[in-house]
């Protein structure tokens, strides 16, 4: 969004680089949003430089301004790769930035420019290919102004020159309104809307999947054809592609054209993609509504609703509405598992970013990677792609504050590696190239939001069969944990992971794992349900997060229906909910 404010006598033109006309080959990065308000534009070439990102800005006035860059240096080993220019109308602005040494986010001040013009064409033009990254650009007449660097002082000026400090747009009134175009969410809003309910479902990615799409490409697991319950798995099959392994360098094998096509069939879906939702409206314990934004526009919707899931992964909704929450691991004396941890903290299983190398024709060469994590004869991954291994994160980073360092360390291994392996191991790598790494972190774990039952390992390991139970899971209890070799080398900053798979015999989640015991309207499903952290190793796997999706569009049909709650339909309803999962239960006819 470009815009200008004229304040006190000062021509304030902000630039939020995310809305550039033509991204050219920068990508838009959101999962920092909540951290920092906003997105960005990174230049993720792979060690080779991006096409330029270009837009044109236009003045309220003719004079002098001074220009204002907001970036930062990822990798300041002294210094990183992230370099890039400012072009204005064709000429080079201030010095190279995003290389300061400085891993902090703040603004640079690129000097005085003359704008001879009520116009002229904005370029950032990166000079590395190493995911140099640009927040905003602020061009001020008043030459002496700074912009503020502190995050709450920033957040009040970007929204007041976004002009978001009115009343965000209406997107409409929904029966239920999903968050979280992952596999579980979306499983959820087609469930609902084939039952007859109005959904909306809000993804903040242009594509739908989530961990199973091809900006992350991880392949789905958990077997959805040992329910107790026909009606369950039906639409996770749809959404199924097969299975293109981890890191498919082939995007396609991921299906991102037919998850959306399938979403877009359904006549009671409203889908929103790129709409980061960052806050949420309630009365008491009841969300009355959430706000989106777009990541790409900065434009905000509101999104109204009778019942909301919470399928973002990250528990965002319900921390937003004040749900109670767990995030890291349970003491073996509050939970008697014993796979608990001793003491509770606050370790989590971490977050991926994948990457693959092809064969080519000729001989390539890759880039000195100093800034990068160092690899010797004496250590370093012999492979041309990776794996689930490759893991950040095991409480030594925060998954949802520290997503960008999580990636950035993720990005340092893969890239550091790539370079030694090219350049000591020619025999192998010499016609290799790296084809694709992801720039988005497929993450594991992080909070889990508590309802009226709390899955453990004893329910798991002894099969038990409640009376509401619901999903069949079949993952073992995988919980991943630093490798030992890597630790060695590594210790405190690993990146590749190992674990022991505890295996366990078919089980039912209970369906009061899937809603809030405190938020009266609020659904989960996915990865963030009610479950220890031990139990959380299990049910985690996609295909099971489908399916729960599932059960929350049936159960989410049956709270209209009786106008009840989530809580409502186990207390007073919970039989006709399994009929309609044995299929006893015809669905309403449209």
């Amino acid at each position: 969004m470009l815009l200008s404010l004229h304040v006190s006598a000062q021509n304030h033109v902000f630039v939020e680089t995310e809305s550039f006309e033509n991204k050219g080959g920068w990508v838009i990065d959101q999962q920092s949003f909540v951290v920092m308000g906003s997105s960005y534009l990174m230049a993720h070439g792979m060690g080779r430089p991006v096409k330029d990102a270009t837009t044109i800005v236009k003045f309220p006035k003719k004079g002098k301004y001074r220009m204002w860059v907001r970036t930062k240096d990822w990798a300041p080993f002294p210094k990183g790769p992230g370099k890039f220019e400012v072009i204005l109308d064709g000429k080079v602005a201030g010095q190279a930035f995003g290389s300061s040494g400085s891993d902090e986010w703040k603004w640079y001040d690129g000097g005085e420019t003359e704008i001879k013009s009520d116009q002229l064409s904005l370029t950032l033009k990166d000079m590395t290919g190493f995911n140099g990254r640009c927040d905003a650009i602020l061009f001020t007449d008043d030459l002496k102004f700074t912009p503020p660097n502190k995050l709450e002082e920033l957040t009040t000026f970007r929204k007041k020159l976004l002009n978001l400090t009115d009343k965000p747009a209406n997107a409409g009134d929904f029966d239920l309104v999903v968050v979280g175009g992952g596999i579980g969410g979306t499983c959820a809003a087609i469930s609902a809307s084939r039952m007859g309910l109005k959904v909306a479902l809000i993804q903040d990615r242009p594509v739908l999947g989530g961990n199973n799409s091809s900006e992350i490409r991880v392949h789905l697991m958990g077997d959805v054809d040992k329910n107790h319950y026909p009606k369950l798995g039906r639409i996770v099959r749809e959404m199924d592609n097969g299975d293109p392994g981890n890191g498919n360098p082939d995007a396609k094998e991921y299906g991102d054209a037919r998850k959306i096509a399938i979403v877009k069939a359904e006549k009671n879906i409203s889908l929103f993609l790129n709409t980061h939702v960052y806050k949420v409206e309630k009365e008491n314990d009841i969300i009355t509504a959430v706000i989106g934004r777009d990541i790409a526009t900065n434009k905000e919707l509101r999104f109204a609703g009778s019942f909301f899931s919470d399928c973002t992964g990250d528990g965002t909704i319900g921390y937003l509405a004040g749900a109670e929450f767990r995030m890291g691991r349970e003491s073996k004396a509050e939970t008697g598992e014993s796979l608990a941890a001793e003491k509770a903290d606050d370790f989590t299983l971490g977050t991926s970013n994948l990457w693959a190398s092809l064969d080519r024709d000729t001989v390539s060469s890759f880039p000195e990677t100093p800034w990068a994590i160092q690899f010797s004869d004496e250590y370093h991954i012999d492979e041309p792609k990776a794996d689930w291994q490759w893991e950040t994160g095991f409480g030594n980073f925060n998954t949802i504050t520290d997503a960008e360092k999580i990636r950035d360390h993720n990005l340092r291994a893969i890239y550091g590696n790539w370079s030694y392996l090219k350049k000591n191991k020619p025999a192998k790598y010499a016609k290799k190239e790296l084809a694709w790494v992801a720039y988005i972190g497929g993450k594991r774990e992080s909070r889990r939001i508590i309802g009226d039952h709390i899955l453990n390992q004893m329910d798991i390991q002894e099969g038990k069969f409640y009376p509401d139970g619901s999903v069949t899971a079949t993952w073992t209890i995988d919980l991943h944990f630093p490798d030992a070799k890597n630790s060695r080398y590594f210790e405190g900053q690993e990146f590749f992971a190992g674990t022991k798979h505890i295996k366990v015999a078919p089980y039912t989640i209970p369906y009061r794992c899937l809603y809030s015991k405190n938020i009266q309207n609020l659904f989960v499903a996915g990865r963030n349900i009610s479950t220890t952290h031990v139990a959380f190793g299990s049910t985690r796997v996609m295909r099971t997060c489908g399916m729960m999706g599932e059960v929350v569009g049936f159960a989410a049909y049956l709270t209209t229906k009786y106008k009840t709650t989530p809580r409502g339909v186990y207390q007073d309803h919970l039989p006709e909910l399994m009929g309609i999962l044995k299929g006893e239960t015809s669905p309403p006819q449209p």
